[in-house]
């Protein structure tokens, strides 16, 4: 996952016409770091997307604007807008990530 690092390289990305998943994190968060040990695969399944991963730490702003609640979170974008959120709560698993992305389809 590409990590994006300032509010004009995420709007870029996301303006780019293409599907995009951002997911958003931070470094002290467990949750994050547990999604990090089962992504892997799920990012290879599911390649038609173009993967990123955002610290909600450094770009508050944007976490704020796209209502980013909680730590790890998956949106995804396409044209600018945000299609699909899976907040925290329900990103806890390989099989609730995959659930929502299968969803997505």
């Amino acid at each position: 996952m590409e990590k994006i690092t300032t509010v004009e390289q995420f709007n870029t990305i996301i303006n780019s016409g293409k599907e995009i998943l951002v997911k958003f994190y931070a470094g002290w968060c467990p949750d994050c770091t547990r999604m990090d040990m089962f992504i892997d695969p799920i990012i290879e399944e599911y390649n038609r997307y173009e993967w990123y991963e955002a610290n909600r730490d450094d770009l508050p702003e944007l976490a704020e604007k796209y209502d980013v609640m909680g730590i790890p979170s998956l949106l995804i974008f396409k044209d600018g807008e945000k299609l699909a959120h899976l907040h925290s709560a329900n990103a806890k698993s390989s099989e609730q990530v995959t659930t929502f992305l299968q969803a997505q389809a």
